[in-house]
């Protein structure tokens, strides 16, 4: 690798590690598994370590935790950071860190170094600070420097006790994993699917968002438990080893580890981690290896820290468990944007503690990748420990017919079909696939699109089930019902008549956002509007498609011709326009809809033909009012920045895009700035 190469594979990675973490942290939405997270890490490692000059000052190696995102809780400081640890993931790892140790402290071959071994919870970090032996206050780890206040949420848990038993220490902040097991979050998870409210991905997902609660009496009706695996800042220390101390915080009610031991040696680590790793399916919590700490706190402090953990530490993980079973069918599902996803049904079986009956298959690249069919003996592999997947196909030598992705919806029977480039295959039904038609209506309602008020996706459920709802101009015909809504449950006279005016002061939609409102793939709000003021009219605009569709290069060149359209656009209006059941549509919702010519008038202005894009908090307007205003400017908001942005409208908290116009040398604005430009303009 050279040097130049090096530089942009650290700068991918700081992005794509910090995009994870984002996903894991603050949105508790990961998308990767924790062994491809690792992986991630691994790769960022061993590149810094050969290149050490090129280390970035957002290096992965360089943080702990988190950003701590917007929230309605406080921001707390801790006294004493909260670290992360590094990991191993083999035995001759965990050799090498005892070496390390050694090596390090100067220890002769003769001394003895002690180390503790326990489970690592894989759960939500949390820091207790007792004062007097009285819980005043608990935060998350954030970003190791800042976290969340989630005092009032951390009350409602049983495991915490608010005083401590016994004499303590003035001031301690006990530190460890705030859980939920794998009963309650089967408990949680059917409560919530009761509710029809969004269901959790694992349990410590559950727990990271229950915790964050605004409201405390949520985080109350959540089950989470607590386990003590350290502390932070002390007015004193009760003994002068990590096994002792953590005694002592077990004795003043607080619950630790019972698989908390002291190991004499390498081989005694490693059996511990083994046996751990036994019991790892019977434990009614989710583990993801086991820490290794020093015991001796002197040596502890004399080891100290490197810039994100310390030196005296270490995480010894769990490689992802795995199973044989066969595929017994391939069903395939479509979702509410159209993709069709392979599942393979399977034999059942057990991975590491829980019966795992289906596994996705992604999508047709990774069918032909793995050459599975219905009847292979495959490998599986609970990724993370929560997400199944196949890793290896046994018996893809075996003469067998190969299987055959569908090209036709299974739901609608629409085309089913992958843009150039990409490698998912969706359905073209759009409007009448009935995977994705309350999907497509939810949209067609929205704020951005035709801000029908009161018609919401509990609404757009009921009337789809009853059959009233099944296209767009359905909504214009809901008033012939008026009679059937009144006295359904939730419906009276009055929000009947508020939802029936609401839909009828929609009758002649704006052109644009009526366009945006249809779903086609890749018209978003802004390349609508850009359509709309080349052809004005929407069957203007639905011809030269056709005509582009069908081979037209004359046809072809004037969409192209629009700034902000490009060949994915062309072919998504015409693939939506060839479509019988879309055109149908189409006609069918003009029948009901009058929309104006589009027309915008603008005014003289200094970014009249430029492209602005705003980023950040804007504090005296939503961001729908700052498009408009620059619309009606003569200017184009466009949602990135590139090299054709002219201007940028920084507010608080802007973030990349910023960054971005100071690389690429785009003039920055404030909004203070902007509300000149608008008043200023003729």
């Amino acid at each position: 690798m050279t040097e130049a190469e090096a530089a942009n594979e650290l700068m991918r990675l700081a992005r794509q590690i910090a995009h994870h973490d984002r996903l894991y942290h603050t949105l508790d939405t990961p998308e990767i598994s924790d062994a491809e997270y690792d992986a991630l890490i691994r790769r960022n490692a061993e590149i810094e370590a050969a290149f050490p000059h090129l280390i970035r000052a957002d290096s992965p190696s360089r943080k702990v935790g988190h950003d701590v995102a917007a929230s309605p809780l406080s921001k707390v400081r801790h006294e004493v950071r909260m670290m992360s640890l590094d990991n191993a993931f083999t035995d001759e790892e965990v050799g090498e860190f005892v070496a390390r140790v050694r090596r390090f402290l100067a220890l002769p071959p003769e001394a003895g170094l002690v180390m503790t071994a326990e489970d690592k919870i894989d759960g939500l970090s949390c820091s207790l600070r007792y004062e007097s032996g009285r819980l005043v206050r608990a935060a998350t780890r954030g970003d190791g420097q800042v976290g969340e206040d989630v005092t009032a949420n951390v009350a409602t848990i049983g495991d915490i006790p608010q005083v401590l038993a016994g004499a303590v220490p003035d001031v301690f902040e006990i530190r460890g994993e705030v859980y939920m097991t794998h009963a309650d979050f089967a408990a949680l998870n059917a409560a919530q699917d009761e509710k029809d409210e969004k269901l959790f991905a694992n349990p410590r997902n559950a727990a990271a968002g229950s915790l964050r609660q605004k409201d405390a009496g949520v985080t109350a009706n959540r089950r989470l438990r607590f386990l003590a695996h350290g502390w932070g800042a002390t007015s004193a220390l009760p003994a002068e080893t990590q096994f002792d101390v953590m005694q002592a915080i077990a004795s003043w009610g607080v619950p630790v580890s019972p698989l908390l031991v002291r190991c004499a040696s390498s081989e005694d680590m490693l059996a511990h981690y083994r046996d751990i790793q036994a019991r790892r399916p019977g434990l009614p919590h989710d583990i993801d290896g086991v820490v290794y700490k020093v015991d001796r706190l002197d040596w502890q402090e004399r080891l100290g820290f490197v810039a994100r953990s310390p030196r005296w530490a270490m995480a010894h993980k769990f490689p992802a468990e795995r199973a044989e079973t066969v595929i017994e069918a391939i069903d395939v599902q479509v979702g509410r944007t159209g993709k069709l996803t392979p599942v393979g049904r399977l034999r059942p079986v057990l991975v590491g503690g829980v019966t795992v009956t289906n596994v996705t298959l992604h999508n047709r690249d990774e069918i032909a990748r793995l050459g599975v069919r219905v009847g292979d003996r495959v490998v599986l592999q609970r990724a993370g420990d929560v997400i199944p997947q196949v890793v290896d196909n046994l018996t893809r030598d075996e003469p067998r017919e190969p299987y055959h992705f569908p090209d036709h919806c299974p739901e609608c029977r629409s085309e089913a079909v992958a843009e150039d480039g990409e490698v998912d295959v969706r359905c073209t039904g759009g409007l009448i696939c009935p995977a994705q038609r309350t999907e497509r209506l939810r949209h067609f309602v929205s704020r951005a699109a035709l801000d029908i008020e009161g018609l919401g996706e509990k609404t757009i459920g009921e009337f789809f089930a009853l059959g009233w709802l099944e296209s767009p101009a359905d909504i214009f015909r809901l008033k012939a019902r008026r009679n059937d809504i009144v006295g359904r449950d939730g419906w009276k006279d009055k929000s009947v008549d508020n939802l029936l005016s609401a839909i009828e002061a929609r009758r002649a939609p704006d052109a644009a956002r009526l366009l945006f409102a249809l779903g086609i793939r890749h018209v978003g709000q802004v390349t609508a509007r850009d359509l709309m003021k080349r052809f004005v009219t929407l069957p203007r605009l639905r011809a030269v498609a056709e005509r582009a569709h069908a081979g037209d290069e004359e046809a072809r060149a004037d969409l192209l011709g629009i700034d902000g359209v490009g060949p994915v656009v062309v072919e998504a209006l015409g693939e939506f326009f060839h479509e019988p059941h879309n055109r149908a549509v189409w006609d069918d919702l003009l029948g009901q809809l009058a929309p104006p010519d589009y027309i915008v008038e603008t005014k003289a202005s200094t970014v009249a033909g430029k492209t602005v894009v705003f980023t950040g908090k804007l504090e005296t307007m939503s961001r729908d009012e700052a498009k408009a205003q620059a619309e009606a400017l003569g200017a184009r908001s466009a949602g990135s920045v590139s090299a054709k942005t002219d201007l940028v409208v920084a507010g608080p908290g802007a973030g990349s895009k910023l960054k971005q116009a100071a690389a690429l040398g785009i003039e920055v604005i404030d909004e203070a700035q902007w509300a000149d430009i608008v008043r200023n303009a003729g």
